[in-house]
This record gives structure tokens, C-alpha cells and sequence, in this order.
């Protein structure tokens, strides 16, 4: 399994900035999507997830009702847009790729280092105030 994430930057509080995770070696349709962030000296945090079998998604309070999951399972690629950015948001992101099998959303979002999945290298991304 091999996840290259895209698409961090800068951006100024209410700005957008649109990040891309694209899979190979696995079967797309097996497999939920998430991406995670984290800051210096803290937890990664899951934020968002997409089955990408049933495009199910689910979302963490922090990010509810301003970022916004989706795939295109044809290019094997789950984008995150992330809309209405505050100072917050400004972590490293990771998107994450777990088997559906089995797969405790909550349980993987909340305590990653608690499940086996497959990890991307990390974009950042920063929100000046």
C-alpha cells in the first residue's frame, strides 16, 4: 500500500485549501480512506473518513460542517477540501488507508496508533490568523 498525499500550503483564516491522497497497491473499493493531522509534541487525530466502497463518510466535531471527504475510486484518489480555515487547523496532514474489514470508524479515527494501517508522508498545512 503506498499514500501520497498533496495540496498543503498556506492560507489566511477563512481561506480553503484542497488536499488530494492518491492510493496504489491496494483494491480501492476494500479500503476506507482517512486523513489525520497533527501538531508538534500531539496526537494524530483523526479528522475525516470515506469508505470507498459505499462513500459512507464520517466527520470529527472539530472539522463538522467546513471540510468535506470525497473519492474518485476511477483515479484512486480521496480529496479532502477544507473551507472557512482557522489558525487551528494549521497541523501536519496525513491520509491513512485501512481495510473495511472489520474496521471500527471510531475507534481508528479517535486511537490510530491503536489500529494497523497504511500511512502517506504528510503534507502541512498553515492558517495565519
Amino acid at each position: 500500500v503506498q499514500l501520497v498525499e498533496s495540496g498543503g500550503g498556506f492560507a489566511q483564516t477563512g481561506g480553503s485549501l484542497r488536499l488530494s491522497c492518491v492510493g496504489s497497491g491496494f483494491d480501492f473499493d476494500d479500503y476506507a480512506i482517512g486523513w489525520f493531522r497533527q501538531v508538534p509534541g500531539g496526537d494524530r487525530v483523526g479528522i475525516a473518513m470515506i469508505g470507498l466502497y459505499d462513500h459512507s463518510t464520517w466527520y470529527g466535531d472539530s472539522v463538522k460542517g467546513r471540510f468535506t471527504i470525497s473519492s474518485d475510486n476511477a483515479k484512486n484518489t480521496v480529496s479532502l477540501q477544507m473551507d472557512n480555515l482557522k489558525p487551528e487547523d494549521t497541523a501536519v496532514y496525513f491520509c491513512s488507508a485501512k481495510s473495511l474489514s472489520g474496521l471500527s470508524v471510531k475507534g481508528w479515527m479517535f486511537r490510530p496508533d491503536l489500529h494497523s494501517s497504511s500511512w502517506g508522508q504528510g503534507t502541512q498545512v498553515i492558517v495565519s490568523s
